[in-house]
């Protein structure tokens, strides 16, 4: 069974989702507030084999070359969309390989709409 890191920017929402993967928070793990590099590190010593992430800039910031761990990086943190978009999520964790980046393209999330000013009365 796959073993898969939730980063903290991943709603937990996900967890019931992949379901059929063995699936472990950054916070259960004790890891909140580690840099991405310690974290990667960390994962790999626990012997996840995906790390889930909404960091886009991650890619950038980290090289997988070598490393035994594979990246799945979806495109937002709006849990109705990934939520409304599990196959696609769980479809790129079965994919996954190691040492490797799966970016997740989901739909934009819609925007939030602030009333205009004055409307709200109390």
């Amino acid at each position: 069974m796959l073993r898969i890191l939730l980063d903290e920017n991943i709603p937990i929402g996900l967890k019931s989702l992949l379901g059929a993967f063995d699936v472990r928070t950054a916070d259960e793990m004790g890891w909140a507030g580690i840099t991405n590099g310690r974290l990667l590190d960390a994962a790999e010593g626990a012997r996840f084999q995906i790390m889930v992430t909404a960091d886009r800039n991650i890619r950038a910031q980290q090289r997988l070359a070598g490393r035994n761990i594979a990246l799945v990086v979806i495109s937002t943190n709006h849990w109705d969309t990934i939520s409304d978009n599990a196959v696609a999520v769980i479809s790129a964790c079965n994919e996954a390989a190691e040492g490797t980046y799966n970016v997740v393209q989901l739909p934009r999330p819609p925007r939030r709409r602030r009333p205009p000013p004055g409307s709200i009365t109390s």
